[in-house]
């Protein structure tokens, strides 16, 4: 009696193993470690762009429900939880609807009071440091961006990171001082005149909302180009932006 039924049969269900096993370890790294996510604004430009693809690490302030898959509402806070940084750049949920993810930099911590006057950072009462640093213009078709100024802020840990300011007179160029609560974080999106951040709907956003802080650009399409467009991938690369540090 001839074996091959039960050779195809048992190649069948190595193979299958080999699927599952690949797919639970991509779930175990996509949970734990590391989660790829798209840029789908120009808030944060001109540090990432539209068309960039991120790797953001999930171990860095530890985990909470949003760290899962469908956010299962296993427990409350945050489980090996580390402070993040004056000046990272998080990706968090919304708070007003914790289905959306949001991507800005982190520049108020607990108990800090922040204020923008003139278009200038203001960290418990001390201006942030700013410089002129050229100009930027955006290949997004709907923020060209053309030729608008860039300000490098350095804080006062020491990160470094270039903004922008197309407009002296934008509404969220002076606020109120927002001082932040106890377990809350204040963001702000480089782009500082074209940001829905913490100075307006996104408010404070609570330690348990942070998904985790970015860490390189693996990938980069300009121009507007879709992933699915591989046909337009050399032209409209950005090689330059590839494997690069978020700063």
């Amino acid at each position: 009696m001839s074996d091959k039924p039960e050779k195809k049969q048992n190649a069948l269900w190595e193979n299958v193993k080999v699927i599952v096993q690949a797919l639970l370890l991509a779930m175990i790294i996509r949970t734990v470690l590391f989660q790829p996510f798209t840029i789908p604004s120009g808030s944060m430009m001109p540090t990432l762009l539209v068309g960039d693809y991120i790797f953001v690490n999930k171990f860095s302030y530890g985990y909470s429900k949003y760290s899962l898959p469908f956010s299962p509402n296993l427990f409350s806070g945050r489980i090996f939880a580390s402070e993040p940084t004056r000046g990272d750049v998080v990706v968090f949920r919304f708070p007003p609807n914790p289905e959306i993810d949001y991507i800005k930099r982190l520049v108020g911590l607990p108990g800090d009071r922040i204020q923008v006057i003139d278009g200038v950072l203001n960290i418990n009462g001390t201006p942030v440091p700013r410089s002129p640093d050229g100009a930027f213009t955006s290949d997004y078709r709907l923020d060209p961006g053309t030729d608008v100024p860039v300000f490098r802020e350095t804080l006062d840990n020491g990160v470094t990171y270039d903004t922008l300011d197309q407009s002296p007179t934008s509404r969220g160029d002076n606020t109120r001082e927002f001082v932040v609560p106890e377990g809350h974080y204040f963001m702000m999106g480089d782009n500082r005149d074209n940001s829905l951040d913490s100075r307006f709907d996104v408010g404070f956003v609570p330690a348990e909302n942070l998904v985790g802080r970015a860490s390189v650009i693996f990938f980069s399409l300009g121009n507007d180009t879709s992933f699915r467009e591989f046909w337009k991938w050399p032209a409209n690369m950005r090689w330059d932006r590839l494997f690069q540090a978020v700063p």
